[in-house]
């Protein structure tokens, strides 16, 4: 079995051209090839505002100009054509953070479907101007590529309520897990603490 690696970020639009062509590449293999592939986190703006930002401001400032950036775009849309992409940068309003989608990358990756939501959450942000920063059709794409609907929606929560994101210290996953299961144990109802914490965080199982 041979394996690949793959650390990219999904707004990279040579990255997302890089895909394609890494797949062309296979399919010239043997048939008895066997290859894995496992994709890995790496945020270009890791500083980036949860919310992210204006695009056309960001690029404009990034590049020096917006000219720049709307060459620089050509660029890539033309690349991006000879391998089936059609970049639609006219729809994209935002510079995303990425680490939301990484995370769905990575819990993907538990259930053996990262290819295809690695794939749909390329489409949807350079074919369809999705913006990362909206949970709501981060879990769409998810279960557009196979997640269960149900599993998105509790990634991260504990007993139905939005405790904190990313890969938290020990003890702040702790101090979660304590203030939602005393406020259930006041409440009367069953101690029932969902997944919490991340890729590289805690997990901690349902009781």
């Amino acid at each position: 079995m041979n394996t690949i690696a793959i650390y990219s970020d999904l707004i990279c639009p040579w990255c997302y051209i890089g895909k394609r062509r890494m797949e062309e590449a296979l399919r010239q293999l043997p048939a008895e090839t066997q290859v894995s592939r496992s994709w890995h986190p790496f945020q270009l703006n890791p500083e980036m505002p949860r919310e992210g930002v204006n695009r056309k401001m960001y690029r404009s400032k990034k590049f020096g100009s917006w000219e720049r950036s709307q060459a620089m775009d050509a660029q890539v849309t033309a690349a991006g054509k000879s391998v089936g992409i059609e970049f639609r940068y006219d729809l994209q309003t935002h510079t995303p953070n990425t680490f939301d989608s990484h995370r769905l990358v990575w819990l993907a990756g538990t259930s053996g479907l990262q290819d295809a939501v690695v794939e749909a959450l390329f489409r949807a942000y350079f074919c369809e101007g999705m913006n990362f920063s909206d949970q709501t059709k981060l879990i769409e794409v998810g279960a557009s590529a196979g997640l269960e609907v149900g599993e998105l929606k509790r990634f991260y929560v504990i007993n139905d309520t939005p405790s904190f994101s990313g890969a938290q210290r020990p003890e702040i996953c702790l101090e979660a897990l304590r203030t939602t299961t005393a406020r259930k144990s006041v409440s009367g109802s069953p101690d029932d603490v969902a997944q919490a914490c991340g890729p590289d965080g805690c997990k901690v199982p349902k009781k």
